[in-house]
């Protein structure tokens, strides 16, 4: 007599579905953008060119910068690429890129065909800088202030109309 209620979890468990399904099909679709106050890891990162290292608390020249967690072989990340390369024109030297879990030799690739934003790029091969910044997934940017504290965290591909929030979180 009551047996369309066995179908009520199957029906809320194909609704889940459906609704993840749309959300991971927009590469494109913006992130969420959240204003935060936390310490920058104190890790090293090993720069992808170059000698030495790159750390970010306090970010180097001690100014409020832009890092951006990023992969080859991440969709999101080549649609939001073009807003990094508008960055990169209104911050010049204030725009660093970490190249999360990606081969080195693919990382130069994909920047060689997009145009390449960054200041300076630290790899992160593994994967455990990422988890000291609070990454969740490829792509993700960071405003980084002058103290090494992060105060913007952006969680997804960058989009245009971000570019004021992210502006204002440099400062001037």
């Amino acid at each position: 007599m009551r047996r369309w209620l066995y179908g009520v979890p199957l029906i809320g468990l194909a609704l889940v579905g459906v609704i993840t399904a749309l959300q991971l099909a927009d590469p494109e679709k913006p992130g969420f953008v959240d204003a935060v106050d936390r310490p920058a890891p104190e890790r090293a990162f090993e720069r992808l060119e170059g000698e030495g290292t790159l750390q970010f608390a306090p970010p180097p020249g001690q100014a409020p910068v832009i890092v951006n967690l990023f992969a080859s072989w991440c969709g999101p990340c080549r649609a939001e690429h073009p807003v990094l390369m508008t960055l990169a024109g209104a911050y010049p030297d204030r725009l660093f890129g970490i190249a999360y879990k990606d081969r080195p030799e693919d990382t130069r690739r994909f920047l060689a065909d997009l145009g390449d934003p960054f200041r300076d790029i630290a790899i992160d091969p593994n994967g455990s800088g990422g988890l000291d910044f609070g990454l969740t997934g490829v792509p993700e940017t960071f405003v980084i202030d002058g103290s090494g504290r992060i105060v913007l965290h952006v969680r997804g591909p960058l989009s245009p109309d971000m570019v004021p929030a992210i502006a204002e979180a440099l400062g001037p």
